[in-house]
């Protein structure tokens, strides 16, 4: 049993308790929110509730998720490109195309299935028997930086800095058209698309999301931007630039569904990472190259400016 406990923000407040859940939570559907709460594995307060509630101020929830039906996560020798390690966290640099934690279509080739290899059992279990040592992570298409957890402690400190916002997030990335302004901010809530439970969108009851981006060079066509994170949401960049017009290169969920120039998906690299270390009390700061297809795009874009 995986359990859970969260407690609302002020803007969170007259939220339904299954909405919020799917916010937060967002590998689970509304549908499997409900059923959980149907079934009792849902809290207020200490008080079981239905789908309707609505959340007052102060309120704290608490939910079980059963364990998923036994599967055999193995540890796996596939190499990290590992930018930092101690006894309490790995900062590893991801390469485009590999899943950070198993899920359906993916129970190997991914991070978690190195970091068990690697770590050998010295892994945070916070999220489980799925996600050990995962306390963030970045889409299968973009590369760059993530950090572990290899104890329960180091990953609560690093959660609540990611809860607090205070993690310092920086993307490049090449969006489609050609950005006017050097500087912007897209300030839109995200939550699942009433439309595509698969998709991210800006909606009314979403959770705040804030991204800022800075325009590093024109090529017409398309545009090299730097974007910083002021909350994180699952696939806010994405969201965030496609909801002004100018979407990833390569997004065919929120851009184009054509890869043009043999892409494999959208052109995002995390590229920096800096968060107060867990034990040790001081900020650290870790930085990642973008990769070299990012860097032959750049290349192909300045000889052929359009």
């Amino acid at each position: 049993m995986e359990y859970f406990t969260a407690a609302p923000e002020v803007e969170d407040t007259g939220k339904r308790i299954d909405v919020y859940i799917s916010l937060v939570r967002d590998e689970l559907s509304r549908s499997q929110v409900q059923k959980l709460i149907g079934d009792g594995h849902v809290t207020v307060n200490g008080k079981q509730v239905k789908s309707n509630y609505k959340l007052k101020k102060d309120d704290i929830i608490d939910l079980e998720i059963p364990e998923p039906e036994p599967i055999d996560i193995k540890e796996e020798n596939i190499p990290l490109d590992i930018i930092y390690e101690d006894k309490d966290i790995i900062v590893i640099n991801k390469p485009q195309m590999m899943v950070v934690h198993p899920a359906a279509g993916h129970y190997s080739g991914t991070v978690v299935n190195a970091l068990m290899y690697h770590c050998r059992g010295e892994l945070s279990g916070i999220n489980g028997i799925m996600r050990p040592g995962i306390v963030h992570r970045i889409d299968m298409n973009t590369s760059g930086i993530i950090v572990a957890a290899k104890s329960d402690s180091a990953h609560r400190s690093l959660a609540i800095q990611f809860a607090e916002h205070t993690i310092n997030r920086r993307y490049r990335a090449i969006v489609c058209g050609n950005i006017k302004d050097d500087n912007g901010t897209v300030d839109g809530p995200i939550g699942r698309s009433p439309k595509d439970r698969k998709k991210m969108a800006i909606v009314r009851d979403g959770k705040r999301a804030v991204t800022h981006f800075s325009v590093i060079e024109r090529f017409g066509r398309y545009t090299y931007i730097e974007a910083v994170l002021e909350t994180g949401r699952t696939h806010q960049i994405r969201v965030h630039m496609a909801s002004i017009g100018h979407p990833l290169l390569g997004d065919d969920i929120y851009g184009s569904v054509k890869q043009p120039y043999g892409l494999k998906g959208q052109v995002l690299h995390a590229g920096l990472l800096g968060f107060i270390h867990p034990t040790k009390g001081e900020y650290m700061e870790f930085r990642s190259e973008i990769p070299e297809y990012f860097q032959r795009l750049l290349e192909k874009f300045r000889q052929n400016r359009f």
